[in-house]
């Protein structure tokens, strides 16, 4: 695994966006949610990404892999060598890291509406008119006062 391989590929993933933050760390996002790291200067570790419950069990069985130091609780795995994992395998990890933090979040970016959709239903409320909203009045006259 190497940088410009990490980066095509994530960066082929829909609404992925690259961010470098905490100095030297390369952070791949969909929609703002991180779901892969690598950093860019030599460290511990060369990637971080999130997985299941169950593939974080039995990938940190494994040789140079190891919970994710501050994200092991949200079942991220660290790479401690680039080797650890073959490349065809770390393409189907990374897309499932890519898939799980995607359906955490709101269905509204989730589920991106097309264009036609979207005309659709601003005609469709053009048609509805204005909406009412009912306003509920406070009664003084009910409000017990302690004594």
């Amino acid at each position: 695994m190497d940088v410009d391989w990490l980066r095509k590929f994530c960066l082929s993933l829909p609404h992925t966006t690259e961010q470098i933050q905490w100095g030297s760390d390369l952070l791949f996002k969909v929609h703002g949610k991180m779901f892969a790291i690598t950093p860019l200067e030599p460290a511990p570790v060369c990637l971080s990404f999130k997985c299941s419950d169950q593939a974080f069990a039995e990938l940190t069985e494994r040789p140079n892999i190891i919970p994710a130091p501050y994200l092991a609780r949200a079942k991220w795995i660290a790479l401690e060598r680039p080797d650890a994992i073959a490349r065809a395998e770390l393409a189907e990890l990374l897309q499932t890291s890519y898939e799980l933090v995607l359906a955490k979040l709101p269905k509204r970016l989730r589920e991106p509406m097309g264009e036609a959709n979207r005309k659709a239903m601003k005609t469709s409320s053009k048609e509805r008119g204005p909406e009412k909203r009912s306003i509920r009045k406070k009664s003084k006259g009910n409000r017990k006062t302690r004594q």
